[in-house]
């Protein structure tokens, strides 16, 4: 048994891999999730379900809302259901932690344990709450069913502070010394893990959403690590360890290609109306016509196009395709400048 997931284990290895290339990506994500299935058969057959018909019933209703989901959805909305698919993997692994700490022995006045499978269970639940509620509004404000800037109230950084504070030595207390009224402490833990999941993402504007989603998706995968660690379940600790190496990977590599510290884009919002007031110009916006630009172009040498977001929504790939074929006839070199942030849109278009 031990040697299929193994085997599953590779294969989420080797898809991760191959997803770095766009000529292999589509193979990447089938060898992946060919691992995920073989995991999640080897753990059904090594724990058979009490009630396997209702488990194949869940499973048969997800499939089907994952498949119509994706199917339906468009290409340049892709980033808000990364961001759903996010929240639900957190939610996932809060859901594991709050069952397996309802679980531990409170006779004695206490919670008895080892300190490992508290700690894991601890960073299940919050990590994976500050994943749930940090993704959907990630969501709200992609998709515009929230206002896509900065959303501040009165105290908001003392109430961050606060919540942080008192989830921090909430989870520390239920650590070390234990708690006998276990459902109380634990889901005190959930709601504040799922507050401060929603505070620390409102203030964020929209323009700093796509790193945002890339952090919540290294923080997805930390929690299913803590949820793998808890039910030593190896596939699961190596696929979390892997999102979450990556996520965070590239979310320093985006805050990089803005000249921008993590620091600024997760607590930058707070301050943002002294910024916007600093950076309003006195000058007049400068418009160009079709003939204008006719003349830079015929006369360039070398043309550098940089696709983005704008490109992508107006579908205007094929036009922009023509007009590269033609700068080329007229002499000029053309080429494609990918941004790491404003450029993963063009990865979306054909």
């Amino acid at each position: 048994m031990d040697g299929i997931f193994v085997l599953a284990a590779v294969s989420l290895i080797f898809g991760l891999k191959r997803m770095g290339k766009a000529a292999t990506a589509r193979s990447g994500n089938l060898l992946s999730g060919l691992g995920m299935l073989i995991a999640v058969g080897a753990t059904l057959w090594r724990c058979p379900p009490k009630n396997p018909w209702m488990l194949f019933g869940v499973a048969v209703l997800g499939t089907a809302i994952g498949v119509w989901t994706a199917a339906r959805v468009q290409m340049t909305a892709m980033p808000e259901l990364v961001a759903l698919f996010n929240g639900f993997g957190g939610l996932a692994s809060l859901l594991v932690g709050a069952v397996e700490g309802m679980k531990l022995d409170v006779s004695g006045g206490s919670v008895s344990g080892e300190l490992f499978t508290k700690v894991s269970i601890v960073s299940a639940v919050v990590i994976g709450g500050i994943t749930f509620t940090g993704s959907l509004i990630a969501y709200g404000k992609l998709s515009r069913r929230l206002p896509s800037g900065s959303i501040r109230f009165p105290f908001q950084v003392y109430i961050c502070f606060v919540t942080l504070c008192f989830l921090c030595w909430l989870s520390r207390a239920w650590i070390l010394t234990g708690e006998a009224d276990v459902p109380k402490s634990l889901w005190t833990t959930v709601f504040l893990s799922l507050t401060a999941g929603i505070l620390f993402t409102l203030h964020i504007g929209g323009g700093d959403m796509p790193v945002v989603i890339a952090l919540l998706n290294s923080l997805s995968g930390v929690a299913a690590c803590a949820a793998g660690l808890i039910s030593l379940n190896k596939v699961l600790i190596v696929a979390g360890c892997l999102v979450g190496a990556s996520g965070l990977i590239l979310t320093l590599i985006m805050c990089k290609a803005m000249n921008r510290s993590i620091w600024k884009v997760l607590w930058g919002g707070f301050q943002a109306s002294e910024t916007q007031k600093q950076s309003k110009s006195s000058g007049e916006p400068k418009t160009i016509a079709l003939e204008e630009a006719y003349f830079p172009l015929e006369a360039a040498r070398t043309v550098a196009i940089v696709p983005g977001y704008g490109l992508a929504v107006a579908q205007a790939q094929h036009a922009v395709k023509e007009l590269a074929q033609k700068l080329t006839e007229n002499g000029a070199e053309v080429f494609y400048a990918i941004h790491p942030v404003a450029g993963r849109m063009p990865g979306h278009m054909n």
